[in-house]
């Protein structure tokens, strides 16, 4: 796995990348899941839902974009151990602890 960005800096957003940023993107889109998980309790339609699903779309690709920006390097190495090892945390420790002290948890 080259990196986690395309060649224009869009996030490509695999398994591996959603994987490896996933603590930061439950402290930082927070607030969107709950509230698309709200709209999803309180209405079955799907459809009354998308611009709450396209808000938590757009937080947790600004974040993967944001993550990329500042440590390129821990990413793209954490997110490759993961895709290598098909996203078993226990065997990239390593890489997690270098991307985590690298941009760490806000």
């Amino acid at each position: 796995m080259a990196s986690a960005v395309d060649a224009v800096g869009e996030p490509i957003p695999t398994s591996a990348v959603l994987m490896a940023s996933a603590k930061h993107i439950a402290i930082k889109c927070k607030g969107e899941n709950v509230a698309f998980l709200k709209c999803k309790k309180d209405d079955p339609n799907p459809e009354k839902c998308l611009d709450k699903g396209h808000q938590v779309t757009r937080c947790v690709f600004g974040l993967l974009k944001e993550l990329h920006q500042r440590c390129t390097k821990e990413i793209d190495a954490y997110a490759g151990c993961m895709h290598y090892h098909t996203n078993e945390f226990e065997l990239c420790r390593k890489e997690e602890k270098e991307f985590k002290k690298a941009c760490p948890w806000e």
